[in-house]
């Protein structure tokens, strides 16, 4: 989706790389940074792709890593016991956290003002041509109360698109973890947003996930903070997806229902499908 032109190549010795190109020369300057972020994480011994090589060839940027093997988590984890999903869930969870840990950042403006210099329009946009679903006035009315639990949020480096899509399980069952190109927000903010592409379908590991995030105990004010990035996330896709992608907004719907349902009407927090192992 990012409109990079990607080539899997190879060398005499068998090792395979990963090529991303892009026309757009204006790109440089953020990719260069992309760049720059993959070698510290790969300094600091992060399961993420080596950089080899960056720059800019006749206008046309180009980004050289190593080949991740193995399959997306997507499509491993349903093979898996429950059981197994944990353990992934768990090392996913825990990767993320040493990344929040690892990469914190002292902005200029708090989250809570970038957070909804964003999402305000999106939100307004629903409000005018949205489409309304079961539950969608207690999610409107959540979003608007519980704005203060956006202020004075710590803000970390994001991974921006940290779903199992992204999370490669090799045969050894290693984890990696791939594509570092999204810019969702700058690439930094709440450290806990990025639960917002959490992967519920696979329960287990969804539990896992938030268990080997925090190694402990799950502080009450993550769950709020979950439902309201879950639920704004999941309802600002309405409009898009009525512009954009009209064959899935009926997929878009339904999700925006299931996130009322595991959230007891946005009443009881913990969601539903937590813990179920």
């Amino acid at each position: 989706m990012s409109g990079d032109h990607k080539f899997c190549l190879q060398d005499e010795k068998g090792e395979r790389y990963l090529l991303r190109l892009s026309d757009d020369s204006s790109e440089y300057a953020r990719k260069q940074a992309e760049y720059g972020f993959l070698q510290k994480l790969s300094e600091k011994g992060f399961p993420v792709p080596k950089p080899v090589a960056f720059g800019c060839d006749r206008e046309c940027v180009y980004t050289l890593l190593t080949w991740v093997e193995g399959e997306e988590a997507e499509k491993v984890l349903p093979k898996l016991s429950s059981d197994e999903q944990y353990r992934f869930g768990v090392e996913a969870g825990k990767i993320l956290k040493g990344i929040h840990n690892e990469f914190p950042v002292a902005p200029n403006e708090n989250w809570q003002k970038r957070y909804f210099a964003v999402m305000e329009e999106r939100l307004n946009a629903y409000r005018a041509e949205g489409i309304p679903f079961k539950g969608s006035d207690l999610v409107l009315k959540y979003l608007e109360d519980k704005k203060g639990l956006l202020a004075e949020r710590p803000q970390t480096r994001h991974h921006g698109d940290y779903h199992m899509g992204n999370l490669i399980i090799g045969k050894g069952g290693t984890l990696s973890v791939i594509d570092w190109h999204t810019v969702d927000f700058d690439n930094y903010g709440d450290p806990w947003y990025e639960f917002n592409r959490i992967g519920v379908e696979n329960p287990s590991f969804a539990t896992g996930q938030i268990d080997g995030y925090f190694g402990g105990s799950v502080p009450e004010e993550f769950w709020e903070l979950l439902a309201y990035y879950l639920a704004g996330s999941a309802i600002t896709s309405i409009v898009w997806a009525k512009y954009f992608v009209p064959d899935r907004l009926h997929e878009i719907l339904s999700l925006n229902e299931n996130v009322v349902q595991w959230f007891h009407g946005m009443q009881d927090l913990v969601p539903a499908w937590y813990g179920k192992k």
